[in-house]
């Protein structure tokens, strides 16, 4: 039988690497580029010094004709968008316009990845690795290393080590899930349910992984320091790029382009999941009960921002998400054999596991991003950054939950809706997996994060410690402990 999906090499993926590059990235070897890979050398002072924009205006318009290979390319493309995102954002003030010496050659890089110009996940994540041992498993943090940063800051080589981490310890299921497909068509239901249950440990090793983004990476750093040189060039218009960013070619035409910044939301693993489990996202706001009106010929999907963040995967990627779309019969298959006790089982399981991904996520985005940015509110912009204006610490979105991410979109609707969307296909609903008064209990304890961090390593019974080490209080755990602090005070006041 012909396979239903071609293999992973075809996509330039492979079955230890998964979607990272199955060889580490290396410098441009070539002299022609050695200024490119000079600024890099130097970025990080460059950037603390402000010279990076003049240096980059100075910059010969180099050619590409020199890359030969695809690891040359991609490094070519980690390159550029380095400089663009330092050109744009260093500084208080941000530059809309992007110099030739960058606009020229990386529109070509692009095209040739096809990737939008500018900085991906792909890029900082997937192409961006160095393995101290090439033996060793690229899942163990201690053997990964990063070749660019921004800050230098072990806080950001921790942030990109984490999804690279993800990525290689999610690179087998990517085999096993295409045969689970392959067993699904000739109506295997023990070899579906194995690799069922496969994925299902899988994701739950890749929660602990991400669970450990706490260990070295400081929120304080991340949101001040390396979170702006991930911003994009959409929905910054409070930033001081009402228009996006204009790609300068040395012609007098004026081509503004809007793109979305790094987002985790760009990983084509956490996508592949999804896709082979069935789950289907919506546009944000919009329930699975809302109907559309019914019209003449076929209807448009209806796109949200997880289908949006494809076009800034690496064409090949983006094509195996495509086929495999096409291709996958396992929520159909399961849910044709709900008898099938140990099958059902195992698919539920794969979604409970999902949803505990997407819900740590969601604790790791509310202490990084949304409590960072609430004590930035009453404070004055302590890096003089130009991405940590209004556009993602702006009060009237911040107090209302609904603060900006990278990505361009409203953090905490698209991830709460992302979240309990991946528990709609359940099959036995009753079997462990999160009902909505508990979703709901539980996005009351992330957003109820007691004095924003000003309590860590204490231990309150009415509250709970957060992964971070934050006490995490329920509403009504908040109040009775107020209510006791307020008892305490008054007494020690009338007492003395």
């Amino acid at each position: 039988m012909a396979q239903l999906v071609p293999p992973l090499s075809a996509y330039g993926l492979s079955k230890d690497c998964g979607f990272l590059s199955s060889l580490p990235v290396p410098a441009l070897a070539d002299p022609y580029y050695a200024e490119w890979e000079n600024i890099l050398a130097r970025l990080q002072p460059l950037l603390q010094s402000g010279g990076l924009r003049a240096v980059i205006d100075d910059l010969p318009i180099l050619s590409t004709s020199q890359l030969q290979t695809e690891l040359q390319w991609r490094r070519a493309y980690l390159l550029l968008v380095s400089m663009l995102q330092g050109y744009v954002w260093s500084g208080a003030e941000p530059s809309e316009r992007i110099p030739p010496p960058i606009t020229i050659p990386l529109k070509q890089v692009s095209e040739h990845l096809e990737l939008p110009p500018m900085a991906t996940y792909a890029g900082f994540c997937l192409w961006n690795y160095v393995p101290h041992c090439q033996t060793e498993s690229l899942s163990d943090l201690s053997n990964l290393g990063c070749a660019v940063t921004f800050t230098g800051t072990v806080d950001e080589h921790w942030f990109y080590k984490i999804s690279m981490a993800i990525e290689a310890y999610g690179a087998p299921s990517l085999q096993s899930m295409l045969e689970a497909i392959e067993a699904a068509h000739v109506g295997d239901s023990q070899v579906v349910a194995d690799h069922l249950n496969q994925l299902a440990g899988t994701i739950d090793g890749i929660i602990a992984i991400l669970h450990r983004i706490y260990e070295s990476c400081d929120p304080r750093v991340f949101y001040h320091q390396v979170r702006p040189y991930l911003a994009g060039s959409k929905g910054m218009e409070n930033s001081g790029l009402p228009n996006g960013v204009w790609y300068d070619d040395g012609s007098s035409n004026r081509d503004y382009r809007q793109y979305a910044g790094i987002s985790n939301a760009q990983s084509s693993l956490i996508q592949f999941f999804d896709i082979v489990l069935g789950i289907e996202h919506r546009p944000t706001g919009v329930s699975s009960t809302i109907s559309i009106p019914e019209a003449k010929g076929p209807q448009p999907p209806r796109h949200n921002f997880i289908h949006e963040m494809r076009k800034y995967m690496p064409g090949p990627h983006r094509r195996f998400l495509e086929d495999v779309g096409k291709t996958t019969n396992i929520r159909s298959f399961v849910e044709s054999r709900r008898s099938d006790h140990a099958l059902c089982k195992a698919y539920d399981s794969c979604l409970e596991m999902l949803c505990k991904l997407r819900d740590k996520h969601l604790q790791v985005v509310s202490r990084y991003i949304i409590i960072e940015s609430r004590k930035s509110i009453t404070n004055e912009n302590p890096v003089g950054n130009a991405a940590l204006s209004p556009a993602l610490i702006d009060p009237d979105t911040e107090l209302s939950k609904d603060a900006i991410g990278t990505g361009g979109t409203s953090l905490m609707p698209f991830l709460k809706q992302a979240r309990n969307e991946t528990t709609e296909p359940v099959i036995h609903p009753g079997r462990r997996l999160l009902d909505k008064s508990q979703k709901h209990a539980e996005d009351s304890q992330i957003q109820y994060h007691f004095g924003v961090g000003s309590w860590n390593h204490h231990s309150i019974t009415s509250g709970s410690k957060d992964s971070d080490g934050l006490i995490t209080f329920t509403p009504r755990a908040a109040f009775l402990f107020a209510v006791g602090i307020f008892v305490a005070v008054s007494a020690a006041i009338f007492s003395s």
